[in-house]
């Protein structure tokens, strides 16, 4: 009796023969494609069929370098958002030192006008550089003293108007009394019809008053005070304060008149002290002859 391999045990052809067949099939096929190119449809057949399956191969691919790239582009604008900031704060600062730099530089020319304007012997620039220490008084330290020309009475202005009086000297400081300190009393004139009265500092708020003016004294709200140069040590003419408010009361023989200054007292830094002294005429020069006059006769000898 004779007895094959279940089929699960037939091999059928061995593997050498099956590789031959298909080498040999292979350069078969090669040769007729280029021959006759009659597998070109075949390959866009099947190119087509596995397109969507390239496509979907790619996806992981393209996924993590999509990824890749977002992160690269993510810390990129992290680099470049915190360039442009450091560069808007550096030109935002650059900008508040041009215009710092632009509004002293009117000052300063406004002052050095101001300065021109007035009958002085002199002005001195100088720039404050801290207030005094004292809390019950008003005065500032300025950077120039004895050794740069400024004495004791010099009158001290801003590009507004009057800010005080220098008070103090010391070689290379020098202490500015300004309008609003208690011991401050200044001659002024009502520029819109020449009234005159004194300013007195002191009050708080920093507002001036007008003092032993009648009730009935013509003096408006918003009249402009200037120095009236009735006491030798201010120039005539230099703006002082602008009256606020006239309280009048029958009762009472004076007005209670508050007057705001017209410098900048609280926010000041460079300021002209000016010159006043005039210089005296020489002493000892003889007198000029005279020639004296004759007395007419009656005969005309």
């Amino acid at each position: 009796m004779e007895h094959t391999p279940p089929p699960l045990f037939n091999q059928g052809p061995s593997a050498r023969v099956r590789l031959l067949f298909f080498v040999l099939l292979s350069l078969g096929l090669l040769v007729l494609d280029a021959r006759t190119n009659s597998l070109e449809m075949v390959r866009k057949a099947i190119g087509a069929a596995l397109y969507p399956l390239q496509q979907t191969s790619d996806i992981p691919v393209s996924l993590v370098e999509n990824v890749l790239e977002y992160f690269a582009s993510l810390d990129n604008l992290r680099t470049e958002n915190e360039r442009l900031q450091k560069l808007q704060l550096e030109n935002h600062q650059k900008l508040n030192s041009l215009s710092l730099l632009q509004k002293e530089n009117d000052k300063l020319r406004k002052l050095m006008n101001v300065g021109s304007v007035l009958q002085v012997k002199g002005a001195i620039l100088t720039e404050v550089v801290s207030d005094a220490n004292d809390p019950f008084s008003r005065k500032i330290i300025v950077g120039k003293g004895s050794i740069h020309g400024i004495n004791a009475g010099m009158p001290v202005i801003d590009e507004l108007g009057l800010l005080g009086q220098v008070t103090r000297t010391y070689p290379g400081r020098s202490e500015v009394s300004l309008v609003t300190d208690k011991d401050q009393i200044i001659p002024v004139e009502n520029l819109r019809n020449g009234l005159r009265s004194v300013a007195y500092g002191g009050l708080d708020g920093g507002l001036l008053e007008l003092r032993f003016m009648a009730a009935n004294a013509d003096i408006r709200d918003q009249d402009l005070l200037v120095t009236s140069g009735l006491d030798g040590v201010y120039p005539r003419g230099i703006p002082v304060a602008r009256v606020i408010r006239v309280e009048r009361n029958s009762r009472y023989a004076f007005a209670s008149i508050f007057c705001e200054p017209i410098a900048g007292v609280e926010r000041h830094r460079f300021l002209l002290a000016l010159d006043t002294v005039r210089t005296p005429e020489p002493e000892g020069l003889p007198a000029p002859a005279t020639t004296p006059t004759q007395p007419e006769n009656d005969n005309g000898n």
